[in-house]
């Protein structure tokens, strides 16, 4: 079994002091690279998540967002009178000197100027600071069941794809022995056209056995199947526990049969085999597009 690097995961941990929310959401990526989005108050926190979660998630482009909401009731937010009664006495003073009349709302426009609201940060305890531990590790094993479920996708979608690969290499054998026929015919087709031409018909076949051995593709074909096995092998067992590091391996599985693939096209020198091999060529680019998501 395989599992993708595209997942998502949540989990939520309320306790009597605060309620905290964490998402996970990842996409492929060819290192694990994590990023934290969360309130200042635990920004302490953040290497120590790093190294709970890093042997879970392993690989992937991994976002985690932390919500924090405060169950105290206690406000962080303070009204500064004393400053808000000296603008407003400025104010006044300023409004007198230019006639002019006081405005309408007088408390909106005192709250907008600077230091007549602050703000006092929280600071997290043990058992927030371990709250947000318990909430950010069943996140990420969530997600790593959502990678799971998306890589029974995969897993089946690799099969349908190497066996339609495989049924086109199988009927390239219809046109493999007209192929060479057909070359035959159509060199001594040119030959005779030769006015005047002495031919040593000897030394014809012996060119004609060397170019057509040179368009034999037996062995591209043996190793193309060869190498669709070997992807299937790594795909493993649908009920197979050890999920990881198969990504990049069949990567590498997928170039080599993109060179076999290419070969074959190269030498196939028949319009129907040259069909053939492009309906591999199409099936491929989807299985390569879809082997970066794997983990």
């Amino acid at each position: 079994m395989i599992a993708s690097m595209t997942g998502y995961g949540k989990s939520v941990i309320a306790g009597e002091s605060a309620k905290i929310t964490v998402d996970i959401k990842s996409i492929n990526s060819k290192q694990l690279d994590l990023s934290f989005r969360m309130p200042v108050l635990f920004k302490e926190q953040e290497t120590e998540l790093r190294n709970y979660v890093g042997p879970i998630l392993e690989r992937g482009k991994v976002e985690i967002s932390v919500t924090y909401e405060n169950l105290k009731g206690v406000s962080p937010v303070k009204f500064n009178v004393a400053v808000m009664k000296r603008y407003k006495d400025d104010i006044d003073s300023i409004l007198n000197e230019l006639g002019l009349e006081e405005p309408r709302d007088y408390v909106s426009m005192l709250l907008r100027l600077p230091e007549s609201v602050t703000t006092s940060l929280p600071e997290s305890d043990d058992s927030e600071n371990e709250m947000l531990r318990k909430a950010v590790v069943e996140a990420a094993e969530e997600l790593k069941k959502s990678r799971l479920k998306e890589g029974r996708g995969l897993y089946e979608f690799f099969f349908e794809k190497i066996e339609r690969i495989r049924g086109y290499l199988e009927k390239t054998g219809e046109y493999e022995h007209g192929r060479v026929d057909k070359i035959r015919e159509k060199l001594e087709q040119q030959l005779g056209r030769l006015q005047g031409v002495e031919i040593d018909r000897g030394r014809l076949e012996q060119e004609l056995i060397f170019y057509i051995e040179k368009l034999d593709v037996s062995e591209e074909k043996q190793r193309l199947a060869s190498h669709l096995n070997y992807f299937e092998e790594t795909l493993g067992e649908p009920d197979e526990v050890n999920v990881s590091g198969k990504g990049k391996k069949l990567g590498f599985i997928s170039q080599e049969m993109g060179r076999e693939i290419n070969t074959l096209g190269s030498k196939s020198n028949d319009a129907e085999m040259a069909k053939l091999v492009v309906m591999m060529k199409d099936e491929l680019e989807q299985i390569k597009e879809q082997v970066l998501n794997v983990m």
